[in-house]
């Protein structure tokens, strides 16, 4: 399994507009990040989760010209509203873009791209096949096993994934036991660290340390990052061992 750090950044992304703080003014390529989404490569398909408002500069910058599958964690702007874009995929592919997630992020998808769904309207929209699934069940995508992983991101019901050794959640405050057993055996973690200070739908850094411990990978990967969580070099050098701050542009191997 070959896994592309897409984009590491919050909803706003790295630099935000009209910010000077030191994160946002920062030189360096580990402190300018692009909303969150990974491209997965393993067993010769080709899929991402989440796609948001970067994804057309994602996957030029990456040279991605292949995609058979995408799961969406949850309906929030900056893990969807990338899709009209997969356009390109359709017409390199020749065929329909599989969307895969659970009920309520498909019924928002349905109003937001409304235009895709419509028979009337054939040219120049994005052809998405909607797939529904299961939070509590392991579903197919291409042959290959997913695991969804139930989480919650404040009151909202949302999930991650488990291909193989891999794990990623992002957005979430809260998982439950049973999802945390379901994480056991990870050899890599992504999870999100929003920043220090508590936060009400995400976790801060010392809770995904925490949560991450529990989960006992062998390798963990903090993402979804705001620029209040601090300049990447410092925040690092404070991580326990076999922790860091993922960036993007970052692979990792399995």
């Amino acid at each position: 399994m070959e896994i592309t750090i897409l984009g590491t950044g919050t909803s706003q992304g790295v630099p935000i507009i009209g910010c000077d703080c030191e994160v946002c003014s920062s030189v360096s390529d580990k402190d300018r990040r692009l909303r969150c989404s990974v491209y997965i490569t393993v067993e010769g398909k080709n899929l991402l989760i989440d796609c948001g408002p970067d994804f057309r500069q994602q996957m030029l910058r990456e040279n991605i010209c292949k995609l058979d599958a995408i799961l969406i964690t949850h309906e929030h702007k900056d893990h969807t509203s990338g899709l009209d874009e997969v356009r390109s995929f359709n017409f390199l592919q020749r065929c329909e873009m599989p969307v895969y997630s659970q009920k309520n992020t498909l019924r928002q998808l349905e109003n937001d791209y409304h235009y895709a769904f419509d028979s009337s309207k054939t040219a120049g929209v994005p052809r998405i096949k909607l797939i529904e699934v299961d939070s509590n069940k392991t579903f197919q995508v291409e042959g290959l096993d997913v695991i969804p992983l139930p989480l919650m991101h404040k009151k909202l019901p949302i999930i991650g994934f488990r291909i193989g050794d891999f794990s990623y959640v992002t957005d979430a405050n809260f998982i439950s036991d049973d999802t945390l057993a379901k994480m056991q055996g990870t050899k890599i973690l992504i999870i999100n660290a929003l920043q220090i200070e508590h936060h009400p739908s995400h976790f801060n850094l010392e809770e995904a340390i925490a949560t991450a411990k529990r989960i006992g990978s062998e390798s963990t990967y903090f993402t979804h990052i705001s620029h209040k969580l601090g300049l990447h070099e410092k925040v690092e050098r404070s991580l326990p061992k076999s922790m860091l701050l993922a960036y993007d542009g970052l692979k990792l191997s399995l």
